[in-house]
């Protein structure tokens, strides 16, 4: 840093001594100087405090020699040369004053690079980058060459870091390339590279390679990956990205992105792994070597007309790998690979949409089911008033080739088929009260199945299936309670709103029901069933100071249902409650359902749900949620606890689990941290910890992070543990060094190259 402090001189240049000057430099402006010499017809020799100016350039030196037929000046003792993005400070100079160009010896300098470094992250750090080396050369109006130095974007005394290299060639605004490149924070070589591309421009996005992330994983082993960046064009990018594990192999893929324009955008993801033979599960011991890929894609399309385009791909070869090498709960039991298109428009009351999808659901690796639409075609009318009276018309149709085939191991069932249905619907509201709302509702609905069940057996027989949907509900009466609390330190009024619900729900006799193909909830109508259902809901509002405006806020609110059918097999798919579809004893009620919601401010949220079967005494299911967030203080947590039948399993099974979040950012951001846990009170084990935390400083920071996972305790994960512990150093105007994401982890979420 000694060529450094050179930059402290000027001022002291600046100032000078207040001797008058003998002659004047021709092309130039001059400050105060010693003595000037004419020793030639072009040559002036300029000593003492020498200042000059050219066309926004300023030269200060002991020495400074002008040769005007060349245009050259060569200064030597306290050279400062100071342009708009520039100040270099050196021992001697050869400069060009005509093509601004020259050479710097044992010089030191600092670079404007514009305000792309976000400051609120580090402090009150000038976005700017310092360089030194042997010798450094003004290649034009905005390159340098530096020989045997080093660059760092730390503007300090001591830089906490740098890059040291052999040779550099800094483009302002464009790039850096480094060759034989070395990385020190705090002194300490941490990284070598032999080329180094690195932008150094206010555009955010950047052709380059990224920056080496480095971890470590008790599976996995060591971790290293990197990626190159290529920015095609303000809407268009791409990356390449390359994983490499001391233990499992390694891995290859892309990445395109693009926005077409406001509501048109997509993006494309691929990854191929080669994985090597390893232990990756306690049941099913160690995994041969294989070869495995990976493809995500989605995208969205705006039409003329009101047409939109929708797809989307999230596919992979192998379960055994994507469980395996994903490092989050929920990739790691993610048993779902699908695909899919759809396009809809709506004109006025008019739509029309056109789906094609597939979901392949794992239950193990050589077990699983898959389900789809090949297509679906649905055409639909809003509800339009007849005449005068206050009755509403409308219809839907929908045309649906279901996909349905269940496979284990080499053997497959497929129980697909084509269903298509119509439904007029004709609806009553009544609205003259505002303490009571009646609706009704009749629907007439006709569904036409290519194939149906005969002897127990899925055949290519059609059948139809007709019957009248008959609804009523009442909102009401509602009662109403108003209290004035001036003095309450929590709200000057408040409201008790009750609102009973009572619903009624008639379907005609369906007498061929056994003969229809259940293949989602559309088919589980029971004919022949009447369903009642009631309800009480209890709303409590508080009129109080929000800031600066005074808000009325529903700060509770409580509600209790319950539903009757005279034929108890209807009760098993009720949408309306959690234990639905789950195989558990029913009868002819439904379980009481209890849903209470708390916002007593806009910083504290929570939700609690239960399910209590009358007729087995029990609690099936119950699920609470809350947040918390202040300033740089957020909490988030829940709980959920249900009983469900086990998959090919007669029997009823428990699960229990609690998951916590908490962050914590003080000092404007400057530091904190994060501990994230999930716990499965079923089988006493915790599933993952994730602990982090980070401190800023004013030019880089640091970040600790350590993850454990116990995949083991989902039913449906493939892999029992892993243990990561990773550091990663952020650097002002860099990046960030950390730990690879894993599989489909080359990191290409940095918006510029390195």
């Amino acid at each position: 840093m000694r060529s450094f402090l050179r930059c402290s001189l000027v001022p002291v240049l600046l100032i000078g001594s207040a001797l008058p000057a003998l002659a004047q430099l021709p092309g130039f402006s001059m400050g105060k100087q010693y003595h000037i010499v004419r020793t030639g017809p072009d040559h002036w020799r300029l000593t003492g405090q020498v200042e000059l100016e050219r066309e926004g350039q300023k030269f200060f030196a002991d020495v400074v020699d002008y040769y005007a037929n060349e245009e050259r000046l060569e200064a030597s003792g306290n050279v400062v040369y100071v342009s708009e993005q520039s100040r270099i400070a050196a021992d001697k100079m050869v400069f060009d004053t005509r093509r601004r160009t020259g050479r710097f010896e044992n010089a030191s300098g600092t670079l404007s690079l514009g305000t792309r470094v976000e400051r609120s992250m580090f402090g009150t750090q000038e976005p700017d980058a310092y360089f030194y080396g042997e010798t450094l050369e003004k290649l034009g109006e905005r390159k340098y060459r530096i020989t045997k130095g080093g660059f760092t974007t730390c503007v300090q005394p001591t830089p906490r870091w740098g890059l040291t290299s052999t040779s550099a060639t800094m483009t302002v605004d464009e790039y850096a390339i480094l060759r034989n490149a070395v990385l020190n924070v705090k002194g300490v070589p941490l990284l070598y590279l032999p080329v180094l591309y690195y932008p150094i421009q206010e555009d955010d996005r950047a052709t380059g390679f990224l920056i080496p992330q480095y971890g470590n994983s008790t599976f996995r082993g060591q971790m290293l990956s990197n990626a190159f960046f290529w920015a095609i064009s303000r809407s268009v990018d791409a990356a390449v990205f390359h994983d490499w594990y001391s233990r499992a192999g390694r891995g290859m893929g892309g990445e395109f992105r693009y926005v077409a324009a406001p509501g048109s955008e997509g993006s494309a993801r691929t990854y191929v792994l080669r994985q090597s033979a390893a232990e990756a599960t306690a049941d099913a011991g160690a995994l041969p070597e294989s070869r495995s890929y990976e493809i995500r894609a989605s995208a969205v399309q705006r039409l003329p007309a009101g047409l939109r385009l929708r797809g989307n791909v999230d596919y992979f070869s192998d379960i055994t790998t994507q469980q395996t090498y994903y490092g989050n709960r929920y990739d790691a039991s993610r048993r779902q690979r699908r695909y899919g298109a759809n396009g809809s428009g709506a004109w006025g009351a008019w739509s029309l949409s056109g789906t094609y999808n597939s979901s392949e659901l794992f239950f193990s690796s050589v077990d699983s089911t898959i389900d789809g639409l090949a297509p679906r075609i649905a055409f639909s009318r809003a509800p339009r008033k007849i005449g005068n009276a206050p009755v509403y018309w409308s219809f839907g149709t929908d045309y649906s080739g279901i996909i349905r085939t269940w496979k284990s191991g080499t053997r497959e069932v497929e129980q697909g088929l084509t269903r298509f249905d119509f439904s007029p619907q004709i609806r009553v509201p009544f609205t003259k009260w505002p303490f009571l709302q009646l609706t009704g509702v009749a629907v007439w609905r006709n569904t036409w199945y290519s194939e149906s069940i005969v002897n127990r057996q899925q055949v290519e027989e059609p059948v139809f299936r007709r019957f009248f949907d008959l609804r009523g509900e009442i909102v009401g009466p509602v009662f109403t309670r108003i209290w004035d609390t001036p003095g309450n330190g929590y709200a000057d009024k408040f409201k008790h709103v009750v609102e009973p619900t009572f619903t009624m729900q008639r379907v005609t006799l369906i007498d061929n029901y056994d003969q229809i193909v259940k293949l989602d909830s559309y088919d589980y109508t029971f004919g022949g069933t009447t369903r009642i259902g009631y309800g009480l809901t209890n709303r409590f509002l508080a009129r109080r100071q929000e800031g600066a405006r005074r808000n009325a806020r529903e700060f509770l609110n409580v509600s209790v249902s319950q539903a009757y059918y005279t034929d108890e097999r209807a009760t098993q798919y009720d949408p309306a409650y959690l234990y639905s579809f789950q195989g558990l004893p029913t009868s002819k009620f439904t379980p009481v359902s209890l849903l209470v919601r708390a916002t007593p401010t806009a910083e504290v949220s929570g939700s609690f749900r239960l399910e209590y079967s009358p007729t087995s005494d029990e609690i099936i299911s119950m699920r609470a949620n809350g947040a918390f967030t202040r300033g740089g203080v957020s909490v988030t947590g829940g709980w959920s606890q249900r009983r469900y039948e086990a998959f090919n399993l007669a029997t009823l099974r428990s699960d229990n689990y609690l998951n916590l979040g908490t962050n914590l950012r003080l000092k404007e951001g400057r530091f904190g941290g994060q501990y994230i846990f999930d716990y499965d009170f079923a089988n006493a084990r915790m599933i993952q910890q994730r602990i982090q935390g980070f401190y800023n400083a004013q030019c880089c920071g640091v970040t600790v992070e350590y993850q454990k996972y116990n995949f083991g305790a989902l039913s449906s994960s493939l892999l029992r543990n892993d243990t990561r512990f990773t550091i990663s150093f952020t650097l002002a105007g860099i990046g960030t060094f950390a730990s690879p994401l894993g599989m489909l982890g080359g990191n290409t979420t940095g918006p510029r190259g390195f």
